[in-house]
């Protein structure tokens, strides 16, 4: 009777923990690789506030995650660029719902150089020069720099692929929305791998959001145009729009938030998780 009893018992605690399983909501995010440290930092604190609840981050890039949203496969898109009127209608078309947006916190998309690299401030004008389609500009010589330990001088143009939503923002500003990128850049597909090829790469330029930025690499000055002088990319300036390539950073949803989404979305407004924003490197959305 004894064996039987504690058999029972053993079998009874194994039920309960499947049924406590059972009930633990999973909420799935994913896109932008801008967001991604932000969105799991965040994942990892919301844990402690509700541990029936778990929250599946992943990358990709803000294309992937709204297709994701798009086909109705995820709770939450991450983007890192508004979300396009085709893709507002074709998630409408597929899921009877219209995606919503809500802002969670503000990014300066920061031109990033090799420590070494002696340029103060860049332009429009000398991007569109490096990165564009017809530009011209293929030695750093062209812009009257020389980079130390760059050999030859020919600058390493270092971009993003094209389902990243901050190629798609840097793109639409420094080439306008009929321009295209040359050839030849090396396109990579996270914002980190980014920062990181730079930091090891003397002839190197590429841009990334200002969260990876690192004391091993250096940020230019951007120039907004129209004779201003250039403006550095920090959490003020992003707020203020006062830095030519700042951008607010989204997550997405298809209508309204419900249930336990509903609650981590307006959990991430709470004074802990905007704490995590600014540990992540990115700027608050200022209240009303």
């Amino acid at each position: 009777m004894k064996k039987l009893l504690l058999l029972f018992i053993v079998f009874a605690i194994a039920i309960s923990g499947c049924t406590k399983g059972a009930e633990r909501k999973m909420i799935q995010n994913k896109g932008s690789d801008t967001i991604v440290n932000l969105a799991q930092a965040w994942a990892e604190e919301y844990r402690k506030v509700a541990p029936s609840v778990a929250i599946a981050v992943s990358g990709g890039g803000t294309g992937t995650g709204i297709a994701s949203l798009v086909n109705g496969t995820v709770d939450i898109a991450n983007a890192s660029r508004e979300i396009e009127e085709s893709e507002r209608e074709a998630a409408h078309k597929n899921t009877g719902k219209y995606p919503v947006e809500h802002i969670i916190a503000f990014d300066a998309l920061a031109v990033y150089v090799h420590k070494d690299n002696p340029i103060a401030s860049i332009s429009r004008e000398q991007l569109s020069c490096i990165y564009g389609e017809k530009g011209t500009c293929v030695k750093w010589s062209d812009l009257n720099i020389e980079v130390p330990g760059c050999s030859g001088q020919e600058i390493v143009r270092i971009s993003r692929q094209n389902n990243s939503g901050t190629y798609a923002f840097f793109r639409e500003w420094v080439l306008g929305k009929e321009g295209d990128f040359k050839l030849g850049s090396r396109d990579l597909s996270g914002s980190k791998d980014v920062v990181d090829l730079v930091e090891h790469t003397p002839c190197a330029i590429g841009y990334s959001g200002m969260g990876y930025k690192t004391e091993k690499v250096k940020t230019a000055c951007v120039e907004p145009g129209d004779g201003k002088p250039c403006v550095e990319p920090t959490m003020a300036t992003a707020i203020s729009r006062e830095y030519p390539i700042s951008r607010a950073l989204y997550m997405y949803t298809l209508g309204e938030a419900q249930g336990e989404v509903a609650k981590y979305l307006e959990w991430t407004k709470t004074e802990a998780a905007q704490k995590i924003i600014e540990a992540s490197g990115y700027a608050r959305v200022p209240k009303n």
